[in-house]
């Protein structure tokens, strides 16, 4: 009888010890699904996992300032992740991926610089450039070219990137301005129509990530950053269509 209860205790502290653990990721819309991606592969490598959160970057970052618990913020710009920082919520900034502006619609075979020069749309698709990068880089793509006083009338506007290609999907805009990565997977675009808009025409959407307060001693956070540094991990990145 003393020899089963030893065993059961021994194996009681053995399960103990390889108990999963977590760490609680808010993601930026455009990023969502390479999280998604990454969390999976992380998790054949080690017994931890990721909970992600997603919204635009602005609303993440209001979450984050009002007092949610997250452990690692994945921004879609640099800003926010360098303000939390400068206010001493934020450690170890880095830049995780830079991004890729591109006009898309689900119908194959338009020329979507044709439609959106000629205004050959009801409705067009972006996400709000207050919240988003991804939106203020549309916004100025078209000021570039001199549209969005002409474009401005036919916006519907998403909160993030999520509702912006929603808008599409659903109809309710025939083309948008989202992230390469919504619509590219492992070299390739899925169905529809693509234009990749010249970087030169909008400022470069430098992704960066940062480890908040409840993060630093989490050792889910340190070991998924070293994982973010490894190939297999970069490869899933690129898979994508970012920088």
């Amino acid at each position: 009888m003393r020899l089963r209860i030893i065993a059961g205790l021994v194996t009681a502290i053995i399960a103990g010890g390889v108990q999963a653990e977590t760490a609680m990721v808010a993601v930026a819309n455009n990023f969502f699904g390479p999280m998604k991606a990454l969390n999976q592969d992380f998790s054949k490598v080690t017994p931890d996992s990721l909970e992600i959160s997603t919204g635009s970057t602005g609303q993440l970052y209001a979450q984050i300032i009002n007092g949610a618990p997250f452990d690692l913020f994945f921004a879609a710009d640099k800003a926010r992740p360098e303000k939390l920082t400068a206010a001493g919520k934020g450690f170890h900034e880095f830049t995780y991926a830079r991004g890729t502006l591109v006009l898309w619609s689900e119908k194959a075979g338009i020329t979507l610089t044709d439609m959106l020069k000629n205004s050959a749309f009801s409705h067009l698709a972006i996400a709000n450039p207050k919240l988003a990068p991804y939106g203020l880089a549309a916004k100025q793509s078209l000021t570039k070219m001199n549209l969005w006083n002409q474009v401005s009338d036919k916006l519907v506007m998403g909160k993030g990137l999520n509702p912006t290609y929603q808008y599409i999907v659903t109809d309710n805009a025939e083309l948008g301005f989202i992230a390469k990565s919504q619509v590219y997977k492992n070299g390739r675009y899925k169905t529809g129509s693509y234009w990749e808009v010249p970087i030169a025409d909008y400022d470069e959407i430098r992704q960066d990530a940062v480890t908040l307060a409840s993060g630093k001693d989490n050792k889910v956070v340190k070991a998924f950053l070293d994982y973010l540094k490894t190939d297999r991990a970069q490869a899933i990145i690129k898979s994508y269509g970012y920088q």
